[in-house]
């Protein structure tokens, strides 16, 4: 009977692995215990954040000028605004004048004067006033003929007192863009002078209640200061301007017509001789009807007593 052909089993070369496996867990289990009870130093760790994110976080930087605000457009009207963070929105360019240094800075020195007499007025203040009065009259001849921007001229104060309506639609702050022009003849002009600046704002009485203007307050002094705002993007300078809002209290026309209270809405420039120069708002004031006085009656005559003592 022939013997079965012995099968030889085959030899396993890869019983390596098995160790190798072994050693690599107990390796990582070791480096995990290590991790567990190692204590990290937070100052340093702190330091290292703080340099990476500085060096992959920076912003990046532009050669080009920062616009100081945007002229917004809003429901067809624009505006000076401050550049919002959000959002961006390209800054129109505003029409070129040219801006001159003042000629003569010492204008605005004060005097020492005795508070109880009237200070003298130089005659440096009245020509500067009646030259800056001659360019805006020639200026804005159009606006003056139709009766849209009044000038008004006292010793050592000028006042240019616009409509509303060529700057703002009703209700609104913002500037329209036809104002932005106006505006800028105006600044062209001031640029040529270091006289003080007031910006009044007025309106009529007619009550606004809004989230953005809660009274004519709020309304009054945003419209000055939308003015102030295009004056300081032509070039004048800010220290030399003051926004004002007087609401519905200082009148010029009576209220109860449409026509006194387009009058009533209105912006005004007021450009000083110098810092401490005043100048008189003339506040409208309804004629009051005098009641008729009462009849008087004749005395009445006492009786005479027919009694005889």
């Amino acid at each position: 009977m022939a013997r079965k052909k012995r099968v030889e089993e085959h030899v396993n070369h890869e019983r390596w692995l098995v160790s190798y496996a072994d050693f690599i867990t107990l390796l990582f289990a070791f480096f995990v215990v290590m991790y567990s009870i190692s204590s990290v130093n937070e100052g340093k760790y702190r330091v290292l954040s703080d340099t990476l994110e500085a060096v992959f976080a920076d912003p990046a930087k532009s050669k080009d000028p920062i616009q100081v605000g945007n002229l917004l457009r809003g429901d067809g009207q624009q505006t000076l605004e401050p550049k919002a963070k959000e959002n961006p929105i390209n800054v129109l360019e505003l029409p070129a004048i040219e801006i001159l240094k003042p000629p003569r800075p010492d204008i605005l020195q004060p005097e020492i004067i005795d508070s109880h007499t009237p200070p003298p007025v130089d005659d440096d203040i009245i020509r500067t006033i009646k030259d800056i009065s001659k360019q805006l009259n020639k200026a804005l001849a159009d606006l003056i003929a139709n009766d849209d921007v009044i000038i008004k001229q006292g010793e050592d104060w000028l006042e240019l007192e616009m409509k509303s309506n060529v700057l703002f639609y009703s209700g609104e702050a913002h500037l329209e863009t036809t104002a932005v022009s106006i505006i800028g003849k105006v600044a062209a002009i001031l640029s040529t002078s270091a006289n003080p600046i007031q910006v009044e704002g007025f309106t009529d009485n007619n009550p606004i209640n809004t989230p953005t203007f809660p009274s004519n307050w709020e309304l009054s002094a945003a419209r000055a200061a939308s003015v102030v705002h295009l004056l300081d993007r032509y070039g004048l300078d800010p220290s030399r301007m003051s926004a004002i809002g007087y609401g519905e209290f200082q009148p010029i026309a009576d209220n109860t017509t449409e026509e006194g209270r387009q009058k009533n809405r209105r912006v005004v420039l007021v450009i000083l001789g110098k810092k401490d120069s005043r100048r008189d708002i003339n506040i409208f004031t309804p004629n009051t009807v005098k009641e008729p006085a009462a009849p008087t009656l004749p005395a009445q005559i006492p009786p005479t007593s027919t009694n005889t003592p």
